[in-house]
């Protein structure tokens, strides 16, 4: 099957709508370190809400990016852990992250900038269309 990103029916367009969630994204770098408990995951994530992470990590493991085990014990461990699929987009989100930690200043400049041009646009009269 030949595949092609810009076809609307392309199912690699599902890899897109996964790495392009930033909650997945985060996920995945966290458990980079190896297999972490959900209390542990989401600390380490930060901000996001357990019914979000809970979320994620079910589409992680419906795509086959993550593995969920459960240890039987009281009080029940489950840990997550990377599957081999997973550990591969490791290194293209790495370069993900680099280019964003090293633009974000000057992406924030950007916006700043048309926003306020944005502003000045519509006191004047002029809205952008």
């Amino acid at each position: 099957m030949e595949t092609n990103i810009l076809d609307p029916n392309c199912p690699s367009r599902i890899v897109f709508q996964r790495v392009g969630d930033k909650w997945a994204t985060l996920v995945i770098q966290v458990l980079e370190d190896g297999p972490m408990r959900f209390g542990d995951l989401r600390a380490k994530v930060a901000v996001v809400t357990p019914k979000v992470l809970t979320h994620t990590l079910r589409a992680l493991e419906r795509d086959g990016l993550v593995t969920r085990t459960m240890y039987p014990q009281v009080p029940p461990r489950v840990d997550y852990e990377l599957t081999p699929l997973g550990s591969t987009l490791l290194e293209p989100l790495k370069v993900l992250r680099f280019w964003a930690e090293s633009n974000a200043a000057q992406m924030m400049q950007a916006r700043d900038a048309f926003d306020e041009a944005q502003d000045t646009a519509i006191l004047a009269g002029s809205p952008r269309g």
